[in-house]
């Protein structure tokens, strides 16, 4: 994938099909120039013969294909700018209360093979709008700024109003955008 925008999209929705209610992605650039990726979900979690299986391309779960390039892809990215990927998972059946995943992938953006983030905006409205009964907790931090996102603290002052309505989706997509734009400001919520 060209995009990172478009990694996350794809492993937000393994965290989808995999039952979390609750999904966590965090990006996190520093001084030195390295950005760390995590998403991290309440899912099923996987066996430890998925987890083994998982960088596979030509492994997949799901039934409409014969390969899941997402995972592997994204480690090729990282790998390429001298970064890794690691996951962590706790299948259900092994803890009925603690389960999920966690993805971490670490790139360094001075390298050339660094992708760009892409459209992350977009990315987060369209998961968003689409599964609207999750809880995402959305973080971005660099030196500059933190853009934060908060799907439950929405829920709380919505009350009735499903995240997927277009207007509620168009206010997210706005407070993403101001506080993307907004400069030199070291904490946005």
């Amino acid at each position: 994938m060209k995009e990172l925008s478009l990694n996350i999209l794809d492993i937000t929705q393994n965290s989808i099909t995999a039952g979390a209610s609750e999904i966590a992605i965090t990006l996190d650039e520093d001084a030195a120039g390295w950005l760390t990726l995590v998403i991290a979900d309440n899912g099923c979690g996987m066996t430890e013969e998925v987890l083994r299986r998982v960088r596979d391309p030509f492994y997949t779960t799901r039934t409409t294909r014969k390969v899941g390039m997402g995972i592997s892809l994204l480690q090729l990215a990282a790998e390429q700018t001298g970064g890794a990927l690691t996951i962590d998972s706790v299948h259900e059946s092994v803890d009925p209360l603690a389960h999920g995943t966690t993805l971490r992938a670490t790139f360094d953006t001075k390298s050339i093979d660094f992708p760009p983030l892409g459209d992350i905006v977009d990315t987060l409205c369209v998961t968003i709008q689409g599964h609207p009964e999750i809880d995402y907790v959305y973080t971005h931090t660099t030196s500059a700024r933190t853009v934060r996102l908060n799907t439950a603290e929405l829920r709380e002052v919505l009350c009735d109003v499903s995240l997927g309505e277009f207007a509620v989706i168009e206010w997210i997509r706005e407070y993403l955008t101001e506080q993307y734009e907004a400069k030199n400001s070291t904490h946005n919520e």
